[in-house]
């Protein structure tokens, strides 16, 4: 088995989210009380009684995601599953980057929390929108982006995730001419997400200009397994390239596809989606029928994991 973690991104949290995990495994309690400890707010408190609108807030989901993505990195990889690279959806690279060594889940909780703020703050309530596209090729669908901006307001691929599922971001006013613009040129269905801002957007760049300041106060480390990014969907290990490629990210595509495909070449024939729901593991059947596809999200889900491997040893 040639084995890479999955990471989800925004969107993939839920209430009650890494609960059994505290209660039912020493070690992940005690992760999970130090990174709680590091935040400015009770994580905990978020993550286990929400409600859901408050966890959902951009500054909340992004800690929580990585707490508990990389406290289920630990309960794997001491039970001898590991990986030979990594990819993180969006958010999800950061995670991916803890369990690569680069930075600590207390360092990255910290940061991301510092980041949904900045995202938050970067555009006005309502002024930007995405929406995902399906049923038209790439092309096309860029096409449609082009004739749907102008000077005053511009929409862009934010997310290349799998053959027939693109999503675009930007403006409002043009975000709903690419949607029409979209089904105009084929697309099956034009779908507005339900997302508080335009991420992986060009409205992104003054949060990523200040973003930038947070990142220059962390100390980054060589990745020892590696990460694949998603603004080039190649692998990154020195930190300096780590440091410019999370700013890019900000308003970047994310070429989640393309980094599949990457690591289809390099051989990886079992990918294993490390935090809350399946969303990654349901693109990857998208994009290959002969791989073996795993979803962790707690203990039990785990353990299949870990005695899937012990089979493949035997």
């Amino acid at each position: 088995m040639t084995i890479a973690f999955l990471f989800p991104g925004q969107g993939s949290q839920t209430v009650g989210m890494g609960k059994q995990l505290y209660e039912e495994d020493q070690d992940s309690k005690e992760q999970l009380d130090a990174i709680n400890q590091s935040l400015p707010f009770d994580l905990q408190k978020v993550m286990w009684e929400g409600p859901k609108d408050l966890l959902t807030e951009t500054a909340h989901a992004q800690p929580a995601l990585v707490a508990v993505s990389t406290t289920l990195v630990n309960v794997l990889t001491r039970n001898g599953i590991t990986p030979s690279y990594l990819v993180g959806h969006s958010l999800g690279e950061y995670s991916a980057l803890v369990a690569a060594g680069a930075f600590t889940a207390e360092e990255a909780v910290q940061i991301v929390h510092k980041r949904g703020l900045l995202m938050e703050q970067a555009v006005p309530n309502g002024k930007g929108a995405m929406a995902a596209i399906l049923g038209l090729d790439a092309e096309k669908l860029e096409n449609v982006c082009k004739n749907a901006s102008t000077e005053e307001y511009s929409v862009q691929v934010a997310n290349y995730n799998c053959p027939g599922q693109i999503v675009i971001s930007g403006d409002k006013t043009a975000v709903d001419a690419a949607c029409i613009g979209a089904k105009e040129a084929g697309a099956k269905r034009a779908l507005p997400l339900p997302v508080s801002g335009p991420f992986h957007s060009s409205l992104m760049r003054p949060a990523a200009a200040e973003f930038e300041k947070e990142l220059d106060q962390l100390q980054i480390s060589p990745a020892n397994i590696p990460v694949i990014s998603n603004v080039t969907a190649e692998e990154m290990i020195e930190p300096l390239e780590i440091n410019n490629k999370l700013i890019q990210q900000l308003y970047s595509p994310v070429r989640f596809e393309e980094s599949i495909k990457f690591l289809l070449e390099k051989g990886v024939d079992t990918f294993v989606e490390v935090g809350p729901g399946n969303v990654l593991s349901g693109l990857v059947k998208k994009i290959s029928k002969d791989v073996k596809i795993f979803s962790v999200s707690d203990l039990s889900s785990a353990q299949s994991v870990i005695d899937a491997q012990r089979e493949a040893v035997q």
